[in-house]
């Protein structure tokens, strides 16, 4: 069951044009960053990034280095695009995405996160072997099928995003239109939808029509009889998500992963008539198998694991933000928060506490970051720390920060009294200097 389920050979064109599309895509994010002043406002601005925490050595290239670093990732997308040394292509766009991921967290999404994944997984995939520069320079590499894992791990992948997404948005201040109308509030100012998304009619479909979208549009598309109309609502839901939320390539990317859904007959008409359709069904076990079987089992243990770990972690995760990244939790908060820094000498008994202006030091989308995230706000006293040990000053920090979750009434979020420059970061559990409040 397992052999014919995995390692049964079928028509590989959907595989192929996903290769296409998602070779176009992300040398459309690497470019479309240099051009939009992405890289500018949050890779060269800054004096430093909040890379995720342990992992500090991951700092911008100086100068004008990484308008090079992404115009190369754009030129590797190019050739995922092509097939041009395609495994090694995908797996050096892989790295260098990784890169720039763990090394900033100012515009921090999950959709970053969904990328870097789908590069993993592209890595592996055998997308290269037809209607690529690999194959007209070596005919030996050419198939025109494929193993049927390739789909089942891409379909797995993706329900799991969905899911976790839908589920995360059962909550009051989802379910009361409370984020919904917060999120078109900062929309009011779009020409000629603007006004209509403040509609009360408007927060009500945006609510209901997100959980159900993300419950149930892998189930539906996966169901021959709804396919058509779960095709059309995604094209309605993406292409809303892209002129609204503005997210670049993902709304595209999500239209793309449709063609896994289809018959293979369906896209192999429409997208590769001229490509021989395989349809021998042969079942071929390979040499690899025990090793994939292996690691299939850990990453989809891990990726149905990691968005659960704030259930084990004391505190409300939409108050303490411990466990929200990685857990496809999209859109489901807003925060903002006032929030100060103090040092103090404590080689000098009779020292006051002094403030910190914290635009002396962070460009104004760290400055949104800090105010209501508490890693950014501990990395920050980190920075503060090494900066005076410089000049022969032992200090202290301390943070007096009030935030506020989704408009709500603020509420002290820090320990005022913990100095967070001396305080371990937990990066397992909770860390105690964060204030939880009864749910």
């Amino acid at each position: 069951m397992i052999n014919r389920w995995l390692f049964t050979q079928i028509d590989n064109s959907a595989l192929i044009i996903f290769r296409v599309f998602f070779g176009f895509l992300i040398a459309a994010e690497a470019i479309g960053a240099i051009f939009t002043g992405w890289i500018k406002r949050t890779l060269i601005d800054p004096e430093f990034t909040f890379n995720f925490i342990g992992l500090d050595f991951l700092q911008p290239l100086p100068g004008n280095g990484m308008y090079f670093y992404f115009a190369i990732m754009g030129i590797f997308g190019l050739l995922v695009m092509v097939g041009y040394k395609y495994r090694w292509s995908m797996i050096a766009y892989t790295v260098m995405w990784a890169g720039v991921y763990f090394m900033q967290k100012s515009s921090y999404n999950n959709h970053y996160y969904l990328l870097l994944l789908l590069c993993i997984v592209m890595s592996i995939l055998p997308a290269g072997n037809y209607f690529s520069l690999d194959v007209k320079q070596n005919p030996v590499l050419k198939k025109i099928a494929m193993p049927r894992w390739v789909v089942l791990v891409i379909i797995a992948q993706l329900w799991i995003v969905y899911t976790y997404a839908s589920v995360a948005k059962f909550y009051p201040d989802w379910l009361d239109y409370t984020v919904a109308k917060n999120l078109m509030a900062g929309r009011a100012h779009y020409p000629i939808i603007g006004d209509l998304l403040q509609g009360h009619w408007a927060h009500i479909n945006v609510t209901y029509f997100g959980i159900l979208f993300d419950l149930l549009i892998v189930p539906l598309l996966l169901w021959k009889r709804t396919r058509l109309v779960a095709f059309c609502i995604s094209i309605f839901f993406h292409l809303f998500n892209s002129i609204v939320f503005q997210i670049g390539i993902f709304p595209y990317l999500s239209l793309a992963f449709t063609v896994f859904f289809f018959s293979r007959e369906r896209i192999h008409h429409v997208f590769m008539k001229k490509k021989p359709f395989y349809s021998a069904n042969e079942i071929k076990i390979p040499s690899y198998k025990n090793i994939f079987i292996t690691l299939s089992i850990i990453w989809f243990v891990i990726q149905i694991a990691l968005p659960l770990r704030h259930w084990v972690i004391p505190g409300d995760v939409l108050w303490t933000e411990e466990g929200h990244r990685m857990s496809w939790r999209m859109m489901l908060r807003g925060r903002s928060g006032i929030t100060n820094f103090y040092v103090v000498d404590k080689n000098d008994p009779k020292a006051k506490r002094e403030y910190i202006n914290k635009n002396d030091y962070l460009s104004k989308k760290q400055l949104r970051l800090v105010t209501s995230k508490p890693d950014a706000m501990w990395q920050f006293a980190q920075r503060l720390k090494k900066e005076y040990a410089v000049q022969g000053k032992d200090i202290a920090v301390y943070v007096k920060s009030n935030v506020s979750v989704n408009g709500k009434k603020r509420k002290t979020f820090i320990d005022p009294e913990v100095d967070l420059a001396s305080a371990p970061w937990n990066y397992f559990t909770t860390n105690p200097w964060i204030i939880k409040y009864p749910k």
